[in-house]
């Protein structure tokens, strides 16, 4: 066995490929997307991005059921949009192991809901595996692909983002099983979801769950820790290693599958303690789930553990009466860090432009939702991927810009749209809407890393050979201006998100055109793949207006006497100030 120092999400691959995953698929979100980052760098296996969630679960599913094994990957919000054929897939069954990483985000670090992924589990009545540490991301990622296999049922690893980003030590065997493709077979009543096949398939789903549930008496990964016996601690995932931390003298079962529950195992195990507690974070899964075996539960003897965020050792230790270990102080000095567009970032010229308009902007999921905070104000709303478009379409029929005389705006990136904005834009067109829509093309997905997607053509494979996303993709690059004409569109325009006076004179144009739809593609690479530096303007009789410093660069600030000032490590001579000067004062020698 070799020994390893992995994240979450690398031990996840690492166990995928061990256990002779043929396919891997999914869409890039954190905190799931290292996985398949890592895995493509394997050899004897074929791993993509898809558009979406629910596409990469059907590919997933319809390489297993041809008999690969596959490994579908995804954030929580992600389980959302694929929960169509997820559903449908625990009624089928699979053929070969599928396997679904669900990486949740407890706290919102990168997100915008909490949500906790078991509960489809236990929707779909299918087993799920709950990770508490990189060497069970990788033991437990192997085990997944036969437990799928032998109770024919996708399978379900649950981790958190906690999990996912910390590395630790892991114990590898370094060697590929050799896994031959089961056969495929045509089955009609299995596989054909039609009302008819469907009930009898519910059957098979009641009694999977009973040999799930015998199963889970005796699973390997449920392990029970005598320490004492007045407190027992029922925990699971990252939360259980908090509670280890904060109450080191406490047993514990440490649930690795978190669904179905060991009623029987857990009966005992509340049975020889004094007090029995559930510890977890962000939900009441498990504590809910317990109690409905019949076990009595107690509650933290001196406060309420938090109902919401991420669970860390300090509030277990609260919440049980411990005694806090003496540490420094949090500094208290430190300047704020708020998120900000990058200096040069595309996007900015347009917000800021959004903002002069006083434009109703239904935003959407990417670096752009920034485009909500200070300076710009300029985005109000952001519920999920895709929205924006349908949102402005809604605020149109709700009559916003008679009633408020402000344009509404949909804005939306060009791998969001690829994601879920083309059926949104379509509904839109289909049913005769007017008003302005922008896509924001930067030429990659930026949040999550710059990983490529259907408008720059570029692959999960060309990103594993460290092609960039500016040089030549092996994908095809989704023609935005071809796809919006073809969908019914007439007034759509390609403007350079970086030139001012277009990107206003085409906001002008759009948002006064009220009797129509507009499309407006924004269009200029992200600062992080086109790292060019131009020259550094220079600043001279600056009449200290604060114009320039209300686009927001990071590189600009204000001198002691007010006028404005350029920062040299972080001006990257992009000119959105030179463009934005009203005076003239900052100029390129």
């Amino acid at each position: 066995m070799d020994k390893h120092l992995m994240s979450g999400n690398e031990a996840i691959a690492q166990g995928a490929w061990e256990a002779g995953v043929a396919v891997g698929v999914g869409y890039p979100g954190t905190p799931s997307t290292e996985t398949l980052e890592s895995l493509v760098r394997k050899d004897d296996v074929y791993c993509e991005w898809s558009p979406n969630e629910k596409v990469a679960f059907e590919v997933g599913l319809g390489a297993a059921i041809a008999g690969a094994r596959s490994l579908v990957t995804m954030k929580h919000v992600g389980v959302n949009v694929a929960a169509d054929p997820f559903m449908a897939a625990a009624s089928t069954g699979v053929n070969a192991g599928l396997v679904l990483l669900a990486a949740d985000d407890p706290s919102c670090y990168s997100s915008q809901n909490e949500q906790d992924s078991r509960f489809y589990a236990a929707f779909g009545r299918i087993p799920c595996l709950d990770v508490a540490d990189s060497q069970d991301c990788y033991e437990m990622t192997r085990a997944a692909f036969g437990l799928s296999e032998r109770f024919d049922t996708p399978v379900m690893l649950h981790e958190t983002m906690r999990i996912a980003h910390t590395r630790t030590l892991v114990k590898t065997s370094g060697e590929r099983e050799a896994v031959a493709s089961r056969d495929y077979v045509d089955d009609i009543p299995k596989y054909v979801m039609m009302p008819a096949n469907a009930v009898k398939r519910r059957l098979v789903v009641d009694e999977r769950q009973a040999e799930l549930e015998a199963y889970a008496e005796t699973c390997p990964f449920n392990r029970v820790e005598r320490r004492g016996e007045k407190v027992g601690v029922i925990c699971a995932g990252a939360v259980y290693q908090h509670v280890r931390e904060a109450l080191p003298e406490a047993s514990t079962f440490k649930l690795g599958l978190a669904w179905p529950l060991p009623a029987r195992a857990l009966t005992d195990f509340a049975a020889s303690v004094d007090a029995c507690y559930v510890v977890e974070e962000a939900s009441d899964y498990f504590s809910s789930r317990v109690r409905a075996l019949g076990i009595e539960l107690a509650e933290p003897p001196a406060a309420p553990l938090p109902v919401a965020g991420e669970l860390k050792p300090e509030l277990i230790r609260a919440a049980f009466g411990v005694e806090q270990p003496a540490h420094l102080a949090a500094a208290t000095d430190l300047p704020p860090r708020p998120p900000a567009f990058c200096p040069g970032c595309p996007h900015r010229l347009v917000f800021c432009e959004l903002r002069r308009l006083k434009a109703i902007v239904t935003g959407d999921i990417g670096c752009y939702t920034l485009g909500a905070v200070a300076p710009y104000g300029a985005c109000h709303t952001v519920i999920d991927m895709g929205a924006s478009l349908s949102m402005a379409h809604g605020m149109e029929l709700a009559g916003a810009p008679e009633r408020t005389g402000r344009p509404v705006v949909g804005v939306i990136g060009d791998s969001t749209f690829a994601h879920s904005g083309i059926t949104s834009m379509l509904g839109t067109i289909y049913n005769g809407g007017a008003g302005t829509l922008c896509i924001l093309d930067n030429r990659t997905t930026a949040m999550t890393g710059t990983q490529g997607n259907p408008v720059n053509g570029v692959t999960l494979t060309d990103s594993s050979h460290k092609i960039g996303p500016l040089d030549n993709p092996t994908g095809k690059a989704l023609d935005l201006l071809a796809l919006v004409r073809a969908m019914g569109v007439e007034d759509v325009v390609e403007v350079d998100a970086q030139d001012l006076m277009a990107v206003r004179s085409a906001l002008k144009a759009a948002t006064s055109a009220t009797d129509r739809l507009s499309v407006i593609v924004f269009k200029a690479p992200c600062r992080l793949i086109d790292r060019s530096r131009g020259k550094q303007p220079t600043i001279r009789n600056c009449r200290a207006c604060g114009q320039c410093i209300k686009i927001g660069c990071p590189a600009l600030g204000r001198a002691k006497d007010g006028t404005a000032a350029i920062d040299p490590t972080q001006c990257i001579g992009c000119d959105q100030c030179v463009q934005s000067c009203p005076f003239g004062c900052i100029t390129k020698e």
